[in-house]
């Protein structure tokens, strides 16, 4: 069992009060802790017939099930034993044991039939078990499998008119054990020997003609060989000749048992361990522990309301209670898996998607295997809804993450910056090519930390803009610089801080693209899985109507060989029903493309609005996704037309200062020339001034 416990003794189920049936809310425990699926073996019989006792070998014990040794019955109710099974791995054997029929204190019978119903409806093998032989009193006996067309519905309306509802039982039903207890007769039929099975088929043959007493008699034949396609005969000595043992037989040792009981035995028990089938419901789905307690509670409370259990009603209330669990299982599987393969904060966006991508498929997965019966996809798209809000919360996390995580690298990058800009170390002429120097150290270094994640840009740009005012402090405040390098600095810093905005929002682009296409692959996941599921029902279904076409086809054969050519032609119509509903369905799987899509569209939209409304809740969503995405396309857009400008401005600016530094140039250079001559001229004048001195004087 799941929870890891094995019960160590049986105990009640369904309790019987005569005119109510009430369940006990300890075994609905254990049930709910069985996670695993349940191979149900029930038990059901006259009382007094050793039920117990064979129940309590299957669980490979002599005491647990209470054994009688009076004429008074001793099991009242069902009671319930799980045990591991002893050859399905990962599977729980529940042997149910029930009240004895025909108890001579209970005067309302019909509380007999509710409990054969219930028997029938929650095992995946039945047990009928009597004394002696097979014959007209032992079938007589048998007439609670007359009633059960009366005591079960298959659908809560019927799908064809004119079709008896049990007509489908043998889609669900059990498969069928007679036990035939001290049973003395050689196995013989017209002096040949004959199998146990062959004798059981033998004894089910109708008798041939009309009167009510055989057509009374033929009745639970008919039943038992519609409803049950599997049968099975095992026949059982005496335990033990000893007539004072047989009223204490749980305290005989095994030794002391008859030899052939012993063999008897054995070979019943394991013809039940490896050929019990797994509990299932229509349709192949599988019963768990936990389901089969929906199953009693609904099956129980629909039979105190005085209505008649219906396998279809059931299969919707489980449908309700395990679709909502698996919705919960897959989403804590998504959540989980997310944790454990997720470090935040991760190196890009696209990382966190590729996780995300990997877990929802995992949780699609997950809740494909716990879930059925979401015909409407009610179920999926909460899962999608959820896991979509959940990888939310990891975006913001993951974001929160890369804030304070880059904020604290840059926070200590830079603070040799923001010492030195305190001290006024940046003060001086020349400064602010120091300032200039010290911060794209800071930015160099930034860059070069790992894993700062998808705010570092942002965080980066915050630092940056919360620069501008003192920079611009320190730029005017430099005596080297010239009024013209200032307004280059000054427009060279806007140009670059644009290029940083621009990169900011492209990153910011490129994630939102991002986010469409993980949501475009994520419907596309949904959808694929979806597909494979319906698929896969579809074909169980299939299957299932094949095995019923099979079984009345094999019915009406019988029938014809022994004679029976109206009941014959009467199954025929039946029959031709159930070819024309498997040939339609055929044609539905041809045709499966337009019908799926059609299904993924209602599981889409997460309500179903009138159409004149415009769009769905997760178009608008969409939309509004795409227009963010335009916005910051038109925003990007502007940035580098604004960018191509300021370029522009400074290409021209500095243009025109070369062009300025030029006539500035020439000016001073023929400012030079001009001085030039002068001095020429007046050195000439003064060599001429001085020879003219010395002759003079000479």
């Amino acid at each position: 069992m799941a929870s890891g416990s094995t019960m160590t003794a049986p105990i009640c189920l369904v309790e019987n009060h005569g005119e109510q049936l009430n369940v006990n809310p300890e075994a609905l425990q254990i049930l709910d802790k069985i996670s695993q699926p349940v191979v149900v073996v029930g038990i059901v019989g006259l009382y007094r017939t050793g039920k117990s006792y064979l129940m309590n070998r299957l669980a490979g014990q002599n005491h647990g099930f209470v054994l009688g040794s009076t004429v008074r019955s001793e099991t009242k109710g069902i009671w319930m034993w799980c045990v591991p099974h002893p050859s399905k791995l990962n599977h729980t054997l529940v042997l149910l044991d029930t009240e004895g029929l025909g108890n001579i204190e209970r005067i309302d019978l019909k509380n007999d039939s509710q409990i054969f119903a219930l028997t029938v409806l929650l095992s995946s093998t039945l047990v009928y078990n009597s004394m002696g032989t097979i014959n007209n009193q032992a079938l007589e006996q048998l007439h609670y499998v007359t009633e059960l067309s009366q005591l079960i519905r298959a659908k809560s309306s019927s799908k064809f008119s004119g079709v008896d509802d049990s007509t489908e039982f043998v889609s669900f039903f059990p498969d069928f054990i007679w036990a035939l207890r001290d049973f003395t007769l050689e196995m013989k039929i017209n002096g040949l020997f004959i199998t146990e099975d062959e004798y059981l088929e033998d004894a089910l043959k109708l008798l041939p003609g009309t009167n009510p007493k055989i057509q009374n008699s033929n009745l639970p034949r008919e039943c038992i060989r519609q409803f049950f396609p599997k049968r099975k005969c095992f026949i059982f000595d005496r335990p033990t000749s000893d007539r004072n043992l047989l009223f204490h037989l749980e305290k005989v040792p095994e030794d002391k048992l008859d030899s052939t009981f012993q063999e008897q035995s054995k070979k019943f028990c394991t013809y039940i361990f490896n050929h019990t089938k797994t509990k299932t419901l229509k349709e192949g789905i599988i019963v768990t522990g936990s389901r089969l307690r929906t199953l009693v509670v609904t099956y129980v409370d629909t039979i105190n309301t005085g209505a008649v259990p219906c396998l279809e009603n059931v299969v919707t209330t489980l449908a309700q209670r395990e679709n909502s669990v698996a919705v919960q299982k897959a989403a804590d599987h998504y959540s989980k898996q997310m944790v454990q393969r997720l470090t935040l904060p991760t190196d890009t966006l696209q990382e966190l998607l590729d996780v995300h991508a990997d877990c929802e498929r995992e949780a699609i997965a997950v809740f494909m295997e716990h879930s059925f019966k979401d015909e409407k996809q009610e179920f999926q798209k909460k899962l999608m809804d959820t896991v979509k809000e959940r990888k939310k919360d990891f975006l913001l996390q993951n974001e929160d993450a890369s804030f304070k995580y880059s904020q604290a690298q840059l926070k200590q990058l830079s603070e040799p910056l923001m010492k030195s800009i305190s001290i006024g170390t940046f003060c001086v002429p020349g400064g602010y090519h120091l300032y200039l120097e010290a911060k794209e150290k800071v930015e160099s270094d930034y860059n070069l930390v790992p894993r700062k994640g998808v705010k570092a840009n942002e965080v980066l740009q915050q630092f940056l803009q919360n620069q501008v005012a003192v920079e611009n402090s320190i730029l005017q405040g430099d005596a080297l610089l010239t009024y013209q390098e200032k307004a280059l600095a000054a427009e060279w810093a806007l140009k670059k801080a644009a290029e940083k905005e621009v990169e900011l929002l492209s990153q910011k682009y490129k994630e939102q693209q991002q986010k469409l296409e993980a949501q475009e692959r994520s419907f596309k996941e949904n959808i694929a899985q979806l597909r494979d599921k319906l698929e896969r029902e579809r074909e169980n279904f299939r299957m299932e109507q094949e095995k019923m076409l099979k079984h009345k086809l094999k019915i009406q054969e019988e029938l014809l060989n022994e004679g029976f050519l109206k009941k014959s032609v009467k199954l025929h119509a039946e029959i031709q029903l159930l070819k024309k509903e498997i040939a339609a369905n055929k044609e539905d799987k041809c045709s499966l493309g337009p019908w799926i899509f059609d299904v993924i569209g209602k599981m889409l939209d997460k309500e179903m609005p009138d159409p004149n409304v415009c769009g769905t809740a997760e178009q608008a969503k969409e939309e509004a996704a795409e227009k963010e995405v335009e916005l910051l396309s038109q925003k990007y857009k502007e940035q580098q037309q604004k960018l191509e400008a300021q370029e522009r401005s400074f290409k021209e600016n500095i243009a025109q200062l070369r062009d300025k530094l030029e006539r500035d140039r020439e000016n001073l250079q023929r400012e030079q020339e001009k001085m030039l001559k002068h001095k020429l001229k007046r050195h000439v004048l003064e060599e001429v001034a001085a020879a003219e001195v010395e002759q003079m004087t000479a």
